[in-house]
């Protein structure tokens, strides 16, 4: 096999177990394979018989352009849409260029500042580096810290913290593993009887038609009953998230928890609003999360800014009420509900849109606090008009609320607790 040429093909070297690769060594199946594993771990579902068709692909269209090699190795790895991102990434950070001398006159040379914003980080960036230097190994001359044994008994395992901490009040390390463990959590499986019917093996209701269809079999001398029964079929299920400067940390947790159920029901629906409303249902379908969030920023223009949750509640029911709200739909609001005026016409449409759904639930962040009183004329105007008042700022409260959407309803999350505090106080 050939190795590649100095025009822009060069391969990082490979983690000890895999083998080297030059230019010259003739390694390039080695990292081939290598590239598969790394592809398998970033989420793409390639397997050994990949690795091998991707050899004999680069061995039938030989080292030309980077373009070509490209083109390849999709053709061979690449069997979803929705994998291209992080395939296109993965491509980009492994055969990347090793014109090190350059790099390093680059480094030594003195530049002035960089004061252009940031490039955004590509969908699928961060799993392709895990999975990049998941097989690298440990420097010898590191030293091991002293290993201390611990009594651990009677205390909190770290998965209980995680599952009990803010996400305000987490590290970017904590942040990620709490993602991972949002696509973890058990999804809800409420189900609501359709017009429809189907075939049904218990009465008592009969099935006219089918019984008259039996019948015919036997020309009219036998007449057995045939039953029929309602299909069953998740509510739709309709995400009104708050995207201002306080809500941001916890609606951005939760569009994971979402991007997760999207994936697993059908008739899913997201709206995102600060100062005005914005439809991110399309975005939300992509199977890739990274990619989902990434197009939900993007379409997004006031993310991390101002509310009105009056005005943009007020848009909802006139444009999007009657097209998403029937048949039982379940509708989720996540705000704090400070808003500082127009309280008339939140009161208002707040009435309108629980009349317009089966079940209005409210998942505010301000519960995280032992103390919390309905004083802001937001909430007071708000509480009266939903179902479910939860808390949403941790992954225990993220799994209360998918028990909850499973048809389990607790008094804790009554709403009228608060508005009797409110007129005893």
């Amino acid at each position: 096999m050939a190795g590649l040429s100095d025009d822009g093909m060069i391969v990082p070297p490979v983690p000890a177990g895999a083998g080297g690769f030059g230019a010259g060594d003739g390694r390039l199946a080695d990292n081939l394979v290598y590239f598969s594993r790394v592809l398998r771990r970033a989420g793409l579902k390639t397997g050994p018989a990949a690795a091998g068709d991707a050899i004999a692909a680069v061995d039938a269209i030989g080292i030309g352009s980077r373009e070509e090699f490209h083109a390849a190795l999709s053709a061979v790895f690449v069997r979803r849409h929705e994998d291209q991102p992080v395939f296109d990434e993965a491509f980009r950070l492994f055969w990347r260029s090793r014109d090190l001398v350059g790099k390093m006159i680059s480094m030594m040379s003195p530049k002035a500042a960089d004061n252009r914003e940031r490039e955004k980080q590509k969908a699928g960036a961060t799993r392709v580096s895990e999975a990049l230097t998941a097989d690298q190994p440990e420097s010898p001359n590191r030293k091991k810290p002293p290993e201390i044994e611990v009594d651990s008994r009677l205390t909190t395992s770290a998965g209980e913290i995680l599952k009990r901490m803010d996400f305000a009040q987490m590290s970017a390390a904590e942040l990620a593993e709490a993602r991972r463990q949002l696509m973890k959590l058990a999804l809800p499986l409420d189900k609501v009887a359709t017009r429809r019917f189907r075939p049904s093996n218990r009465p008592p209701r009969i099935d006219p038609r089918a019984t008259m269809r039996q019948a015919m079999k036997s020309g009219g001398d036998l007449i057995l009953p045939r039953f029929r029964e309602r299909k069953t079929a998740p509510p739709p299920l309709v995400v009104l998230a708050d995207i201002s400067g306080s809500m941001s940390q916890y609606t951005r947790i939760f569009l994971h928890f979402l991007h997760a159920l999207t994936e697993r029901r059908t008739r899913v629906h997201t709206f995102l609003f600060g100062t005005r409303l914005t439809n991110v249902t399309r975005q939300m379908r992509r199977r890739d999360p990274d990619e989902a969030l990434s197009g939900c920023t993007d379409a997004v223009r006031d993310w991390s800014g101002g509310t009105r949750i009056g005005a943009t509640l007020a848009e909802f029911n006139r444009l999007w009420s009657r097209r998403v709200l029937g048949q039982g739909a379940v509708v989720l609001l996540i705000t704090d509900g400070l808003e500082r005026e127009g309280v008339e016409e939140l009161e208002r449409e707040m009435d309108r849109l629980h009349r317009s759904c089966r079940r209005l639930i409210w998942l505010n962040p301000l519960l995280r606090f032992d103390g919390f009183e309905a004083r802001a004329r937001g909430v007071r105007a708000m509480l009266p008009h939903v179902d479910e008042f939860r808390a949403v700022h941790n992954l225990q409260s993220l799994a209360d609320l998918a028990i909850a959407l499973s048809g389990d309803h607790t008094k804790a999350a009554d709403p009228r607790r608060y508005i009797d505090m409110r007129r005893v106080t």
